[in-house]
């Protein structure tokens, strides 16, 4: 028989996420629990079949360049320059915080100074696919909030790869093994990591920047839905693996920058559609990959320090990023929001357990501690963001009164509601306006603003929570446009606002047949594919039926 390590992976990682996936789903528990146990299952510290140990983060880290790649899509190069001032800082900053408690109490185990320094480094940087994954469920991404915290996500990124160049040629200083190859000083280190990074972000500035949107447009232009799919794929791992070959940052830096060129182009949304499914499915091997490296008797031989590693992690880097945030003055729905986004670890921090190991720096106890920390603090991360989803909403309420936000005059009458405000629904609210008093509801804070310039009553918010409908006046809504592009989301708002409003009409937009009956069966009035409009106002404009001879005459 052939050899079919690959696809056993593949099956036994995703059928088993799967299985656990929906049975923690049913039991009101994030579905990440259910992935992490699915790699327990299929990891070699648990009975049963074992699944392929070097293959399993590889598929992984394709899952972490199509989410980085995703999120580029979404966030321009201004984004990145309007955080810069406090996502650069405040970086390094809680860097340096998580790195000393974590020299703490590596010292407090009777560890060396090496083992103390990789090891805070690796509670220090948090997982991108966590991080992410919390923000997008939210429709964090494109908020205020959103953009500093993968601001700060990629200056910590940045941090990351310069401090897997540097250890290297620290190691002998720091008690461990320098490599045999190992060449020059760190100063001459330092100096070809930054060379090559910045080398890497011109190229893309100058190349990529002509060449990726180019590309996409003559595939785009050949009519072919399949063609411009894998166009899509090849340009986001191959700009991640070339960037990683050639200039010796990471996959999910290179993915990054790769999407954030892309999103220059018309194109992008279509894009980030077509890589979706994808996304998602090699994120759920992430998970399960984790979970293989899992020991759960760490648990049981050293608790207390498993302990400390998850209070450093959940509770110390948070408060530091907490701290940090007020300092710049931004609110504490912002400090709140970023500090639970960094409450956890994952990729990157096994990648310096793993090379401190390597190198005689880190004790083989603490890459368990590392991933026993990295393990508990994911399964943490979705219980906080709960709490938070909870503490929020109020928490926005009052700094908007005491910024002097003025109640709606709209939302006390009856008028019409949209949700959403990209093209589809910029266009819903142009035809709308001067016809009837609108309420519009958006989650992105510099849209919202914009809207309210533009003389559009705006509730700033996520329609997806029940009070930001009621303070959107739901209850005196007459009709309910839901424009926004997540077909599950869209479901889920129609739910609400059918139970609370059942005399509203409401018009929702959809890409599929499936979608149409998706939110019909939520409660939608109306549920338009673009394609069917399309044709309806294609068919508005042909000629008329010609009258048949002698039709009229008796």
């Amino acid at each position: 028989m052939h050899n079919t390590s690959l696809i056993a992976t593949i099956v036994a990682g995703l059928g088993l996420a799967f299985v656990l996936g929906a049975i923690a789903n049913r039991l009101k528990l994030p579905v990440l629990v259910g992935y992490l146990l699915a790699g327990v299952l299929v990891g070699p510290f648990t009975p049963g079949y074992v699944a392929d140990q070097e293959l399993a983060p590889q598929l992984a880290e394709i899952g972490v360049i199509l989410l980085m790649f995703g999120v580029g899509l979404h966030f321009s190069l201004k984004d990145l320059m309007a955080v810069k001032n406090i996502a650069i800082p405040g970086a390094v900053v809680q860097i340096g915080a998580a790195t000393a408690m974590g020299l703490g109490l590596a010292v407090a185990l009777g560890w060396s100074l090496g083992a103390g320094v990789v090891f805070g480094l690796a509670l220090s940087v948090a997982s991108t696919v966590v991080l992410l994954r919390a923000l997008q469920e939210r429709r964090l991404i494109e908020t205020g909030r959103g953009k500093i915290a993968v601001g700060w996500l990629i200056v910590e990124d940045l941090a990351m790869v310069l401090a897997l160049v540097l250890l290297p040629a620290l190691s002998g200083v720091l008690g461990g093994e320098a490599p045999a190859q190992q060449t020059g000083g760190v100063g001459m280190a330092f100096a070809i990591t930054i060379g090559k990074v910045v080398a890497f972000v011109a190229f893309m500035l100058i190349v990529g920047r002509r060449v990726i949107p180019w590309i996409l447009h003559r595939i785009a232009h050949t009519g072919s839905r399949e063609l411009f799919r894998l166009a899509v794929l090849a340009i986001a791992l191959g700009v991640a693996f070339g960037s990683a070959a050639l200039f010796g940052v990471s996959f999910a830096l290179g993915a990054f920058f790769a999407g954030m060129i892309m999103a220059e182009s018309e194109l992008s949304q279509q894009a980030a559609n077509e890589t979706l499914p994808l996304r998602d499915a090699f994120a759920v091997l992430f998970f399960v990959s984790i979970g293989m490296l899992f020991d759960p008797m760490v648990l049981i031989r050293d608790p207390v320090a498993v302990l400390a590693t998850l209070a450093i992690i959940v509770i110390g880097k948070s408060l530091a990023a907490l701290v940090i945030v007020l300092a710049f003055k931004r609110p504490m729905s912002t400090a709140l929001t970023i500090s639970v986004s960094l409450a956890q670890i994952g990729e990157f921090s096994f990648i310096l357990a793993g090379l401190g190991v390597s190198l005689k720096l880190l004790p083989d106890d603490g890459r368990d501690l590392v991933l026993a920390g990295a393990i508990l603090s994911i399964l943490v991360n979705p219980l906080l963001f709960a709490w938070l989803d909870r503490l929020l909403p109020k928490m926005i309420a009052k700094e908007r009164e005491a910024s002097g936000e003025a109640p709606l005059a709209a939302a006390a009458q009856p008028h019409a509601l949209l949700i959403g405000y990209g093209r589809v629904g910029k266009a819903v609210a142009e035809g709308l306006k001067g016809r009837t008093p609108l309420v519009v509801i958006e989650d992105d804070v510099e849209r919202a603003e914009d809207l309210r310039k533009a003389g559009f009553e705006t509730i700033g918010g996520n329609a997806v929570k029940p009070e930001v409908l009621l303070k959107a006046g739901l209850d005196k809504a007459t009709h309910l446009f839901v424009a926004v592009p997540n077909p599950f989301e869209a479901a889920r708002i129609i739910e609400q606002a059918r139970a609370a409003n059942p005399q509203c009409e409401i018009i929702a937009r959809a890409y599929t047949d499936a979608d149409v009956a998706l939110l019909k069966q939520t409660g939608a009035t109306h549920a338009l594919i673009g394609e069917e409009e399309i044709a309806k106002g294609m068919l508005a404009r042909a000629p008329k039926k010609k009258p048949t001879a002698g039709a009229g005459h008796h």
